[in-house]
């Protein structure tokens, strides 16, 4: 199989490659640096006395990232990435004998650290080599063919994803479901924010959280792909709830990814809330980053491939959210709030 090894980009916080002697270029990390106890613990809840907790320090909303939050993604994105390179005989290296394929610990750092399959993509090839491929037997090498590269294999690698979701046999990860019905219960407004391609979250919605859940989101928000644009700073495209998914509550697309803050901002205006009345569940640094960059708090519920991060901003870190549950979650917030 071609190499998968290169140094990558730096995220503030970011962990360095797992595996040194494999992967020599990587910032050096030994496995023994993976903390057993999965970093921070939860604070310790307080209750907060109403004399301390105005109206304004209250949960309004909770919002959801999908890939890593709801599911763990990580491998089935890989999977689907890999057979997408050997549909269309992608070398990278072009004088590689075998088709591209991304390894664990390498596909671990790079979705850790840059955000999106085409920006994955673009990233690699740019270190690689653009690849040789059945969709151009030479290299691409001007801008517009390299595009139609990267689009043709995204756009391929997203049904793939969806085939791999609907063969019934992903589950939503531990506690997920229970919290979602404890915030409608409650009255409390739920989101889910992706940066995801969005019809990939609509299937991984449809299927794990189930329609009834899916139709009772009051903001749902993903990446709707688009070609490249001269525009330097898109703006988020608001669109009919008809135009994506006729069973998707009110819908909005963004176009900048995470840890752009632009996907939350969204949220917030869309759900009529302020931003420091939203508590977001994310996995990774790059997730974190995003919500406190629209002015939310957040928790952290990682993953194998993003426990070693850094998530000193988080008010709480989760190995799953089977144990959490909304009042938690409430009281932290207020607590968050009050203290500043």
């Amino acid at each position: 199989m071609a190499s998968t090894s290169l140094f990558l980009p730096t995220t503030a916080g970011a962990a360095a490659a797992a595996t040194a002697r494999r992967y020599p270029f990587f910032s050096h990390r030994s496995h023994s640096h993976v903390p057993s106890t999965r970093l921070r613990r939860a604070p310790r809840l307080v209750a907060v006395s109403a004399a301390t907790s105005p109206a304004s320090s209250s949960l309004d909303a909770l919002i959801f990232d999908c890939d890593g939050v709801i599911l763990e993604s990580e491998n089935l994105h890989r999977q689907a990435y890999n057979d997408a390179f050997a549909h269309f005989g992608v070398r990278c290296p072009p004088a590689s004998a075998d088709p591209l394929c991304w390894d664990e610990a390498f596909y671990d750092e790079l979705q850790n650290r840059i955000g999106g399959g085409k920006p994955k993509m673009r990233w690699y090839f740019g270190e690689n080599g653009w690849p040789s491929s059945k969709i151009f037997e030479t290299p691409p090498s001007t801008d517009s063919d390299k595009e139609k590269l990267v689009d043709i294999i995204q756009d391929w690698k997203t049904e793939r994803y969806k085939e791999i979701i609907k063969s019934g046999t992903v589950e939503p990860r531990p506690g997920v479901l229970q919290l979602m019905d404890e915030v409608k219960g409650a009255g409390h407004k739920l989101a889910v924010c992706s940066a995801a391609t969005k019809s990939s979250v609509i299937m991984c919605l449809e299927n794990l959280i189930g329609l009834e859940r899916f139709n009772g989101l009051d903001c749902f928000l993903a990446v709707q792909p688009g070609r490249k644009s001269k525009k330097k700073t898109p703006e988020p495209e608001v669109h009919s709830q008809e135009q994506h998914h006729s069973s998707c509550s009110p819908s909005d697309d963004v176009k900048l990814k995470k840890p752009d803050p632009t996907i939350y901002i969204t949220a917030a205006e869309k759900l009529g809330v302020e931003s420091k009345n939203c508590l977001v569940v994310e996995d990774s640094v790059i997730g974190l980053l995003a919500a406190k960059g629209a002015g939310m708090s957040c928790v952290i519920t990682y993953t194998p491939s993003t426990a070693s991060q850094d998530f000193t901003d988080a008010i709480a870190t989760y190995p799953d959210l089977s144990n959490v549950r909304l009042e938690d979650l409430k009281l932290l917030l207020r607590k968050t709030l009050v203290t500043g």
